[in-house]
């Protein structure tokens, strides 16, 4: 990384850039694969993260602060999903409150449609009773306003464990933590956390 932001000729850059990429884009690649589970739209937003993170010599990049708290591969998976999302909403646009999952499947194939590569089955549409959508739109706003009240790093332990999927032992490496046990316990303190905050909001069920 050091090296990447101390290359002065272009020669350098590119040497330096590889390197990074040899180091991380594995990293890079997963991180996309856990926020678009389309691996066309994977792949495309893996690219479109490259080119935002060597843009401007590398300018995302130096925006990294070390202050011993936060690892870098940590800050890394933050911005790559950050980025992964602006790729989505690019193509997709950003879905509409209360919209349905029969609704997103018709704008995905529209944009299929565009595409070339449209498949008449992701037209299909399920009907969902208004009440129903309402009631759970209600409490995953409720879920949402409890993790966001978070700080950003319980935050960002929630969106390993449970967007990405990691293993205790890969957040503990990426995250600092001594050792897996430490990261379940500080996972059971969060959920904890949410369990009390959504019940004082009457809503219930939610976090396991």
């Amino acid at each position: 990384m050091q090296h990447l932001l101390e290359a002065g000729s272009d020669p350098e850059k590119d040497t330096a850039w590889s390197g990074f990429l040899a180091a991380f884009h594995r990293l890079l690649l997963h991180t996309a694969r856990t926020v678009l589970r389309n691996e066309d739209d994977a792949r495309d937003a893996y690219a479109e993260v490259l080119e935002r993170l060597r843009a401007s010599d590398f300018a995302r990049l130096r925006n990294f602060t070390d202050d011993g708290r936060t690892q870098f591969t940590t800050w890394l998976v933050v911005v790559t999903r950050r980025l992964c999302v602006d790729s989505y909403r690019r193509r997709y646009g950003r879905a509409t409150a209360g919209e349905t999952s029969a609704g997103q499947k018709v704008r995905h194939a529209l944009h299929d449609e565009r595409r070339g590569v449209l498949d008449p089955a992701a037209l299909a549409s399920s009907a969902e009773p208004a009440d129903v959508v309402l009631e759970e739109r209600e409490r995953l706003e409720a879920l949402e306003r409890a993790v966001g009240g978070l700080e950003p790093r319980d935050r960002m332990l929630l969106a390993l464990r449970f967007k990405e999927e990691q293993t205790a032992i890969a957040i503990a490496r990426l995250m600092g933590f001594p050792t897996p046990f430490h990261v379940y316990r500080r996972l059971n303190t969060v959920l904890g956390t949410l369990r009390r905050t959504l019940g004082h909001a009457g809503v219930d069920g939610l976090v396991g």
